[in-house]
């Protein structure tokens, strides 16, 4: 699936990849997801796109740790503020979506790389994955099918070059419960 000598990069759907990993029952370690794929090829850059609700720069987010940690370790963080509206019953709604931002950095970013990683299981990349390939390049899916429901589209893995099951990387990606007690 990989050569060492390839150099990819790493596109991550955080809300994609939470979900996941949540329906497989672990967290995700970002230290060794990057230390992973580092062993796997030559990691050009990894990117981590999500969006926060409310204004980031006024208030508390319970990702902000996270996006503090993944931008000092090795990681472009590409985060957007959520939309929220009100719907005409009353009950408030967030809509947030970063399937263009990944999808436009994935293909400006697929000049200088022989392979691709997208950590996301939504449907809509698969129009992207096409025309990477298009452009010569390889593209791996890491998601989920073992959870019920599964969070990865067929249409997609059927497009990509190769698809990477998350619960197979668990023991290789997954934070330690005991690390929060230290």
């Amino acid at each position: 699936m990989f050569d060492p000598r390839e150099k990819i990069a790493l596109f991550i759907d955080g809300a994609n990849l939470y979900a996941s990993s949540k329906a497989l029952g672990f967290d995700i370690d970002y230290r060794k997801l990057l230390k992973a794929f580092r062993s796997r090829a030559i990691v050009i850059r990894a990117y981590y796109y999500t969006t926060v609700v409310g204004d980031p720069e006024q208030q508390f987010s319970p990702l902000h740790p996270l996006l503090d940690w993944l931008h000092y370790n090795g990681f472009q963080v590409v985060a957007k503020v959520a939309k929220e509206f009100t719907e005409n019953c009353g009950r408030k709604r967030v809509k947030s979506s970063m399937d263009v931002e990944l999808a436009v950095d994935a293909f400006e970013q697929s000049e200088g790389l022989e392979h691709l990683v997208i950590f996301s299981g939504d449907g809509c990349f698969t129009t992207l994955v096409a025309a990477l390939q298009r452009k010569v390049k390889k593209v791996t899916i890491v998601s989920t099918v073992l959870s019920d429901p599964s969070m990865a589209s067929d249409q997609l893995r059927r497009q990509a070059d190769y698809f990477m099951d998350l619960a197979y990387l668990k023991n290789e990606i997954a934070r330690d419960p005991d690390e929060d007690k230290k």
